[in-house]
């Protein structure tokens, strides 16, 4: 007997942890300090989004197992804000034999839509889900916050990077991976003892990765207008010869390829390529959508009007 109804794995239902209460940047708290994210008009400071892409993990895993952390592509737009102690399940479609591209997906326990994605196997797997969404990307009207910026703009030098097990990862990242281990949704041996890894090395977790390209991404000296508050709107981690490891060093370029705006955003997509310490070869990278919020921007109204 055959069907042709569609069948979706899922993980179990999980709190995700809030670990940027105490992040800093430009010389004030983000938008994950509760009194800040309050200001703002929100109920509380959100989760990191990329913190929801360990629930994944193991659902990919079953599917592509060691292939996914050597050639994996998890393709994000987020949604809807998780706050901790909220309850959140990822989902993604069961594939056919020897597909390498399935839809994905996030859901709060009341069916609240957290993040929609796409997870690929490259380097041939066609479109991603932000490919597809900066292909409609209109072109801004007019910028305030990113007046000085441009598509092409490259950052200032190149930028060393490295993660070690005990490091803390700065005024942006307050904590280790050690911490972050303690309170991932989604643990494995595979990230902490390089004797159970298929590579003899402890890797990076997918969500890590995020953090390593995040790190010194003030060194590339973008001119946004300060202060001012930000978020993460899309996201997508490619591996292209993965995964990293820990203790290992790299070399991040990076490169604003658009430009957007929305009637509450101005947005810059910053390309972020990882290669190894010499320079020369690409082992990983990073889109994300930097999503800047007009009215966090004192002279929003009188620049616009200007």
């Amino acid at each position: 007997m055959s069907f042709d109804t569609p069948l979706y794995l899922c993980g179990p239902v999980r709190e995700p942890k809030q670990m940027l209460a105490d992040q800093e940047y430009s010389g004030h708290t983000s938008i994950h300090d509760d009194s800040m994210a309050e200001k703002l008009g929100f109920r509380a400071g959100p989760i990191e989004g990329p913190t929801h892409f360990s629930q994944f993990a193991p659902l990919l895993a079953e599917i592509w197992g060691q292939t996914w952390f050597e050639r994996g592509c998890f393709s994000a737009h987020f949604q809807n804000m998780v706050v901790e102690g909220e309850q959140v399940r990822a989902f993604i479609e069961r594939p056919a034999p020897g597909a390498t591209r399935v839809r994905a997906w996030a859901e709060k326990a009341d069916g609240t839509p957290v993040l929609e994605a796409s997870a690929s196997l490259g380097p041939d797997a066609g479109e991603s889900l932000l490919d597809q969404r900066m292909a409609k990307l209109r072109p801004p009207e007019k910028l305030v916050i990113l007046s000085d910026l441009h598509v092409g703009m490259t950052g200032a030098r190149d930028e060393k990077v490295r993660m070690d097990h005990d490091q803390h990862m700065g005024n942006l990242y307050p904590f280790s991976l050690a911490q972050k281990l303690e309170g991932i949704t989604e643990n494995s041996p595979w990230y902490s003892d390089p004797a159970t890894t298929p590579w003899g090395r402890a890797i990076i977790p997918m969500e890590m990765v995020s953090v390593l390209a995040e790190y010194t991404s003030k060194e590339a000296e973008f001119p946004v207008k300060q202060p001012v508050i930000g978020l993460f709107a899309d996201q997508e981690i490619r591996m292209i010869d993965g995964p990293l490891f820990l203790g290992e060093d790299y070399l991040i370029r990076r490169e604003i390829v658009a430009l957007s705006e929305s009637k509450r955003t101005e947005s810059y997509w910053v390309l972020s390529s990882i290669y190894d310490a010499s320079g020369k070869t690409l082992k990983a990278q990073m889109l994300l959508n930097h999503a800047t919020l007009k009215h966090s921007y004192a002279n929003y109204e009188v620049e616009a009007s200007a």
